[in-house]
């Protein structure tokens, strides 16, 4: 079913911190709250910027950027990424990512930068479509190695 009430995307406060968490939480399952929570220091940061999406006065997704020095399959320096993008389940495939990523344009282009960049994990078909509707290219993909000492 069409998600039909209109949807306004604005610039997220630290009033809104309570909404991001959850959103945060729900995107990145696997980090704790109190991880989540001690990034409450990004919204006074210079090189970050968030983004809601807001609907009869409910938000129901968010796009986080930063700005990074260097991002693999990047031609230029800094590069503005999208750290994480999330739109409640319900309210999927109505276009709100892609005004999220709209949003995320405009910061990038306010800055006067050239690349917007974003990832995913390699196993999330979702996302890699999804990025694929919103004009991304894929440019590489990696697997990270470690070993314990």
């Amino acid at each position: 079913m069409p998600y039909e009430s209109p949807i306004s995307i604005r610039k997220a406060t630290e009033a809104d911190f309570p909404e991001w968490l959850r959103m945060r939480k729900a995107l990145w399952p696997e980090a704790s709250y109190d991880e989540l929570r001690d990034q409450k220091h990004l919204f006074e940061a210079d090189n970050f910027s968030c983004f809601l999406a807001e609907s009869n006065s409910k938000i129901v997704g968010f796009v986080e950027l930063s700005l990074r020095p260097y991002v693999n399959g990047c031609d230029t320096s800094p590069v503005a990424f999208i750290e994480g993008i999330w739109v409640d389940e319900n309210c999927q495939k109505n276009g709100i990512g892609r005004k999220l990523v709209e949003a995320a344009e405009a910061w990038a282009k306010s800055l006067s930068l050239k690349e917007l960049a974003s990832d995913t994990r390699i196993e999330s078909h979702h996302s890699i479509h999804a990025h694929n509707r919103w004009g991304f290219e894929e440019t590489e993909r990696v697997v990270y190695f470690r070993k314990g000492l």
